[in-house]
Formats: structure tokens, C-alpha cells, sequence
């Protein structure tokens, strides 16, 4: 099983830029497919990034061109760059493994990105 911990969340101003790092302990990370999904206040948990095992990307039409996933197998991390924030992307982001389109690991605690107006 894959134990998760996000950083990198904080407080950054509109259109302003934040990395997000999940790293990944445990067995399985390099066959798995990763995900970076937030949640905001109120709302449903929703993916925004996913990258596959030999890197093909998708993203959510919301943050498609502001976003990008990447991940490194040798150090069983994924990283999301997030450029241009708005404030709807204020939320809590958290990574996963997907597997049939699902999240399959333990979620961690998330790291929290606010984007002031």
C-alpha cells in the first residue's frame, strides 16, 4: 500500500504561482497512475491532474495551460506547478493513486492553497 504526504500549499496572491509535492512511501508508486484532486469548502472532492505511468497528462478544463503534473519514479514523488491562481482555486489539494479512474490509496492530509483576490 501507498502512504501519501502532501506540502507546499500556502497563501499567494491572484495570478500568482505555488508547487505542490506529494511524496509517495510504500510499494507500487512507479505501476500506478497518480492524481492531484482539491476540495473546496462545501464541494465535492475533484481531480484536477493526472499523469499515467509513462507520463501522459491529462487536467481538468479548469486548469488546463495554468496547471502541470509531473513525476519523478526515482524519488516517488509528483509534483503539480500551479501558475496563474485564481481564487477558485482556493482549496485543499491532495494526491492519490488511481486506478479505473478511482483513487485507490489512503488519502493523506492534504495541503491547503488559498489565493487572495
Amino acid at each position: 500500500q501507498v502512504q501519501l504526504v502532501e506540502s507546499g500549499g500556502g497563501l499567494v496572491q491572484v495570478g500568482g504561482s505555488l508547487r505542490l509535492s506529494c511524496t509517495a512511501s510504500g510499494r507500487g508508486f512507479s505501476i500506478n497512475a497518480m492524481g492531484w484532486y482539491r476540495q473546496a469548502p462545501g464541494q465535492q472532492r475533484e481531480l484536477v491532474a493526472s499523469i499515467g505511468t509513462i507520463s501522459i497528462t491529462k487536467y481538468a478544463d479548469s486548469v488546463k495551460g495554468r496547471f502541470t503534473i509531473s513525476r519523478d519514479n526515482v524519488k516517488n514523488t509528483v509534483l503539480l506547478q500551479m501558475n496563474s491562481l485564481k481564487p477558485e482555486d482556493t482549496a485543499v489539494y491532495y494526491c492519490n493513486t488511481i486506478r479505473d479512474g478511482r483513487a485507490t490509496s489512503p488519502w493523506g492530509q492534504g495541503t491547503q492553497v488559498t489565493v487572495s483576490s
